[in-house]
């Protein structure tokens, strides 16, 4: 039996809050699955995420508690337990690589309020909430396999990103950008060496009608199955 945890404050006005668990659903034949949400409060503790095989930071920003994102995020980093962060999931991936890995110990979300310079999550010039977009993915990258191909179009519902002043700061210490949209703009994140940390700012949660799980859910759960 493979543990997941979804790490967010699960509410029926979000759509991916009702779409992850349905997909997961459709893998039990694959493989058995035990599924449980962790609100973000509750992740504040490392030890409530430390019993899963794998740890999903899900949409529905801004989050009860933000110390409880990071702490899913350095938990999963720390500690080699297969990671996926989607949308929110990302940009709270990015916040905590940044204060936890780079030094950047005052990086901020703009959604929580102004913090000038040390906004490493900005508002987007553009919403990209309800959109779909193209996305190229770098040769040899962990999102292209999993894919196979070098390009994809994927769903969003966001309205913020990485502040492109602090991208080689993240990148110096090891988080390889893996995805761009056609502005060049960042939209997938890696970790390599990890059993397994991947963030996307696009949704595949969202992608087509809820009932075949993307090949990004397919090679998360099958990362699981490597490190049991």
């Amino acid at each position: 039996m493979l543990r997941i945890a979804l790490v967010g404050d699960r509410s029926p006005a979000v759509r991916a809050h009702t779409r992850i668990p349905v997909l997961l659903d459709t893998l039990r034949d694959d493989q058995d699955l035990d599924v449980y949400w962790i609100p973000t409060r509750d992740a504040e503790d490392p030890a409530a995420l430390r019993r899963f095989d794998g740890v999903w930071l899900v949409p529905g920003s801004p989050y009860c508690s933000v110390e409880g994102a990071l702490t899913a995020v350095r938990t999963a980093r720390t500690e080699g337990i297969p990671f996926l962060g989607t949308c929110a999931g990302f940009q709270h991936a990015m916040i905590e690589f940044a204060r936890d890995v780079c030094g950047f110990r005052s990086a901020q979300h703009a959604e929580y309020g102004p913090a000038g310079h040390d906004e490493l999550i900005v508002a987007l010039s553009c919403s990209l909430a309800g959109h779909q977009a193209a996305v190229t993915l770098a040769p040899g990258s962990l999102i292209e396999r999993l894919l196979g191909a070098g390009r994809t179009v994927e769903r969003y519902h966001c309205d913020y990103g990485l502040d492109v002043a602090h991208l080689d700061l993240l990148a110096s210490h090891g988080m390889r950008f893996t995805g761009h949209d056609e502005a060049g703009e960042v939209r997938v994140a890696e970790l390599p060496g990890h059993p397994f940390f991947l963030a996307t700012l696009f949704q595949p949660e969202l992608s087509g009608d809820g009932t075949d799980p993307h090949p990004i859910i397919r090679g998360f759960v099958g990362a699981l199955q490597l490190t049991v």
